[in-house]
């Protein structure tokens, strides 16, 4: 019930399952960094202003909800810039939205580089394994993104949206389009 309940929201409402994060498989609340600031700046809230990634005091978790938010917006030169301004570039969130913005942005061969390190550095990274599989299925390599889903359940993923997308992804041969 909550599997069909969930796609059927997904499916009328696409915007639901956009760019979602690891953590909590919601998609990121928009803020004023992407309905004020301009030019990939990053809202801050302590002063109130917009600010730019490298020149900015932001904390990685709140650069990286910046980098969700610009991923989830299409804004994926905004997301690089934040990602960038992150201090550990190894860290499996950082390379997973940098697979995400390579295959949203057709390039497909490091886009799984990139999830092949995040899955390298975190295993049980359910979203790496979901969009790499959607990126497998949409290349139309069915048996690969079968076994991304098979670990997704494997690692507690059942009834997750990486879980559901990367099934339909696999289902319809159609990922998001985020």
């Amino acid at each position: 019930m909550i599997r069909s309940t969930f796609l059927a929201l997904a499916l009328t409402a696409p915007t639901f399952a956009l760019a979602v994060g690891s953590d909590d498989f919601k998609p990121p609340k928009t803020t004023e960094t992407t309905t004020e600031c301009t030019d990939g700046q990053i809202y801050d809230e302590t002063t109130k202003t917009c600010v730019d990634a490298k020149e900015s005091s932001l904390g990685d978790d709140v650069l990286y909800q910046a980098v969700r938010e610009f991923a989830y917006a299409g804004q994926y030169d905004a997301a690089k810039r934040a990602m960038d301004a992150m201090s550990n570039q190894q860290d499996d969130r950082v390379l997973t939205y940098r697979g995400f913005v390579n295959r949203k942005l057709g390039n497909t061969e490091l886009a799984m580089q990139y999830y092949s390190a995040a899955l390298t550095k975190n295993p049980d990274n359910l979203l790496a394994r979901s969009y790499m599989g959607q990126g497998l299925a949409k290349a139309g390599n069915m048996p690969a993104a079968r076994i991304q889903l098979s670990e997704i359940r494997a690692r507690g993923g059942a009834d997750t949206w990486a879980e559901i997308a990367l099934a339909d992804a696999i289902k319809t041969g159609v990922t998001y389009n985020y």
